[in-house]
């Protein structure tokens, strides 16, 4: 690895972007995420790339889609209502099995809410980023080093698997600054791409990039086919942290930039005897559903914190399946918690 370098997330996520080939980014600004487009800006015409500030969120994402048809790794950004203006672009590249990476470094909302952190938009991503029957990849990191790692990995499974992924951050991730590492020498993963509309130099057929199906059963064979990908991508790509969960009774279930405030909870609950642990799902689609029912045979009780109303504990729920009770805690509206509000919880599940 390199020399450890102080850089702002929204920053790193640029420049990791760029380490791992991107070399098409489009995209509108948008607080907090407006320093990834500002650093793409500056950087991409000094390395031969293309950086274009479409007119709209949906330009820049059929940008994407234009860029991505042509087989090359190619990125956009933006914060919580800048992703539902692109969310009809996202369906297309699904439809049409392109590769593409998206980073969403959320605010609070509904509508245009406020520029605080939020993780109100863990629907949109794993079930809801547009019409029709797909999904993405869906990455949650906790730190800035985080931030790049799963930058590398999104181009990386996005390529493998021809489906766009996402980097689920927030805004307290985006502005955050820590010190980070990028491989002294990253390598690209090489991938074939013969469906890509590159020209074909009078050497094979036409590549021909659609979603439009207009018979029926076409169109069904083509979602079942993409969905029996989708079960390999469950089986083999579900990332997932257990944090002092070897001898748990509790076990609080959160993701991002929220798991570093339960971890501080954690800490503080162990120092007064409290046996809890911290199960963090690094991907959010493909869940983590194997890991919390193994860890419902073991503890008495989950409690899910996030920064909203209540959302991916709808999915805790469902991987318990009924085993043990889940509690909820949560801060909306671009309101952080606090390490001692969850450690009031935890103390609270625990008796104490």
């Amino acid at each position: 690895m390199s020399e450890r370098v102080l850089m702002k997330g929204n920053e790193a996520m640029a420049e990791a972007a760029i380490q791992a080939g991107c070399r098409h980014f489009f995209g509108y600004p948008i607080t907090p995420q407006t320093e990834l487009s500002a650093y793409m800006a500056k950087k991409m015409p000094k390395i031969g790339g293309t950086f274009l500030q479409a007119e709209s969120e949906i330009a820049a994402i059929n940008m994407v889609l234009g860029a991505a048809s042509a087989g090359v790794r190619a990125m956009t950004s933006s914060s919580s209502p800048g992703i539902s203006l692109k969310s009809e672009g996202v369906s297309y590249i699904a439809g049409s099995d392109l590769p593409c990476v998206l980073i969403n470094v959320q605010r609070g909302g509904p509508g245009l809410g406020g520029i605080q952190p939020s993780q109100a938009d863990y629907w949109q991503a794993t079930k809801a980023l547009g019409h029709g029957d797909y999904q993405l990849l869906v990455f949650a990191p906790s730190t800035v080093q985080e931030m790049v790692s799963l930058i590398f990995k999104a181009f990386d499974k996005a390529d493998e698997y021809r489906m766009p992924a996402m980097i689920l951050a927030d805004g307290m991730l985006g502005q955050m600054m820590e010190p980070v590492e990028f491989p002294e020498k990253a390598e690209v993963a090489k991938v074939e791409k013969p469906w890509a509309t590159n020209g074909h130099q009078g050497k094979r057929a036409h590549n021909v990039v659609n979603s439009l199906y207009l018979q029926a059963p076409e169109l069904e064979k083509h979602v079942v086919e993409r969905f029996k990908r989708y079960d390999i991508v469950k089986a083999n790509e579900v990332m997932v942290e257990n944090y002092k969960m070897e001898d748990a009774e509790v076990a609080v279930v959160t993701y991002g930039a929220t798991s570093r405030i339960v971890k501080s909870a954690v800490n503080s609950a162990r120092a007064l005897g409290i046996k809890v642990g911290c199960i963090r799902p690094i991907t959010l689609w493909p869940f983590p559903e194997k890991e919390i029912a193994a860890a419902a045979d073991k503890v008495q009780k989950f409690l899910c914190v996030e920064m909203s109303m209540g959302q991916m504990v709808e999915d805790v729920r469902l991987a318990v399946n009924g085993k043990k009770p889940v509690e909820f805690f949560g801060r909306t509206g671009g309101v952080i918690p606090t390490p001692a509000e969850v450690l009031e919880q935890i103390k609270k599940l625990a008796g104490k």
